[in-house]
Formats: C-alpha cells, structure tokens, sequence
C-alpha cells in the first residue's frame, strides 16, 4: 500500500486504542460489536464524516482479521458495524462548451505546450493525476494513438487518445527535447526520472502540485470562473463519453474502476442534464412565473 494509505490506517487504529484506553480496556479482544457502535457514533459526534467513519472501521475489520488469524482474538467485533450514510456528492464537471474554452489558447512556448498536452491528455484519455504525472515516453504510443496507464493497485490498462491529444503530445515532445537536453548541460547527467512523460525545465519530472497549480493558472486565465483541478478533467471526460454513448461498462473500462458502482455516479449526472433539458423544454415541467 501506499505511504498515505499506511499513515491513514496508522492513525485510525491509534484513534481505536485511544477510545479503548479512555474505557479501561487493555487488550484489543476486549473490545466487542457494542464498542465499536460507541466508536462509530462517538466520531460522528464529533463531526467525522461518515466516509471518514466508513474508512476508520475498514482499518478495524482489517486489523480484526489480522487478530484472529494470528490466535489473538476470538471474534471481530467491527463486522455488521455501519457508519452513518454518505450524502452522494456528484463531481464537479465541465461542459463540452467550458471544456472548449479552457483547452482554446495558443501553444507559443514551450510551457504552454507543455500545460496543453498535459490537459487535453487528461480530458482525451481521462487520467488520474497521479496516473499521468507517472507516464513515461515508452507508455506513449503516437502511431497507436494510446497510453498504456498503470493505475490503482497496480493495474495497467490501455486508453486510447483522441486526435486533439496525439497533436498537442507531438508539440510538447519537440519542446521536451529541448528542456530535456538544456538540464544535461547544466549538471553533466540527466535528471533523475528524465524518463517522465512532463517534465519541468530543469528536466526533472512534474509533481502533483506543479500540475494542480498549472491547470488552475489556466483556468483563470481562460476567464471560466471557477476553480479548475485536475480531475474535473476525468470526471468530464466520463460523463461526456456517457452522454454520448450510454455504454457505462465501456466507461468503466477506460476509467479503470474496478467496481461498476463507482462508475454509475456518471448516469446520476447524465440524469441531472436530461432534468434540465426537461425543465427548459416541457410545457408543463415548470409553473408560469405570476401563477398561482
């Protein structure tokens, strides 16, 4: 797992023992399904979300699991436990018309073409941001028109890429070269990981939050009005693509979610557009405005 998700389940199972502590319980098969209700509830009182919630009794069913296996307890008593339901927030998304906007401006220099082919690879293939600061030059096939993208657990899968996507990677490419080739003058080697897809101009690959901090720029700059992140990219790219063709496994595919649940928020935001149509376009959808 990764260094976040250790950290994260670190600090829930600290929170865990702590509330055992607070009740005088000094061993974890102590703890039985009615504590672990109080743990729950306890953290909404609190006001933890109830994903945080979800996510903090997982790290317990896990760790249960752990115990038993292990000889050190009898029963997991975090099984059957809830967290109270999440609200569904559907993602935030651009238009096919806002998205039109933010990606129309001129490639003059090697940053812009660089920031272009950074978005219209995220909105062609629709990518993580961690999946695309990841790319390397040999997960791009131009001839192909696809990227070979190594995504959650470990997962590789192939996404094709659109044409406006192949011609912004072409520029960017030639640029690359350049900044590239200036960063081995400079320290006498190339830079580590000079093997990255976006790099900057010292020829070291682009972090997170180079990436974040470029797409808000032009966000600003393309006068839209709302804060741009990077995976506004990935949730437009799938709900246009749903849009278009109601194939929500083909979307799943290409999104790289395991589970088909996680794709379906998409239908909810397709469903959102339809109501608006309807809303606009019924004769009776809506009362007249002065009617009783």
């Amino acid at each position: 797992m990764s260094a976040h998700t250790v950290a994260a389940y670190r600090h829930d199972l600290r929170t865990l023992a702590e509330f055992g502590a607070k009740r005088t319980l000094t061993a974890w098969s102590a703890l039985d399904h009615a504590h672990m209700r109080t743990f729950a509830a306890a953290q909404h009182g609190q006001g933890m979300s109830p994903r945080s919630i979800q996510r903090r009794l997982s790290a317990a069913r896990t760790f249960y699991e752990y115990l038993m296996r292990e000889g050190h307890c009898a029963q997991n008593p975090a099984l059957d436990v809830r967290a109270p339901k999440t609200k569904k927030r559907l993602p935030a998304t651009l238009d096919a018309d806002q998205m039109g906007r933010l990606l129309a401006f001129r490639v003059d220099d090697a940053l812009s073409a660089r920031d272009k082919a950074i978005m219209e690879l995220f909105y062609s293939s629709g990518l993580r941001l961690a999946e695309l600061v990841g790319l390397t030059l040999a997960a791009i096939d131009l001839k192909d028109r696809t990227v070979r993208v190594l995504g959650k657990g470990s997962k590789t899968r192939i996404v094709p890429i659109g044409r406006f996507g192949v011609d912004a990677l072409k520029i960017w490419l030639k640029e690359r070269a350049a900044w590239v080739k200036a960063g081995v003058q400079a320290r006498g080697v190339p830079a580590p990981g000079a093997a990255a897809l976006f790099v900057g101009k010292s020829g070291r690959p682009l972090s997170v939050r180079a990436v974040q901090l470029r797409v808000g720029a032009w966000g600003r700059r393309q006068g839209l009005g709302i804060h741009i992140h990077p995976h506004m990219f990935r949730h437009s790219f799938a709900t246009h693509l749903l849009e278009s063709s109601g194939d929500l496994r083909g979307v799943q595919e290409l999104l790289g979610h395991a589970d088909i649940g996680t794709t379906q928020i998409y239908t909810h935001l397709d469903f959102q557009h339809l109501a608006a149509v309807y809303d606009a376009a019924h004769p009776r959808a809506r009362r007249r405005q002065g009617s009783a």
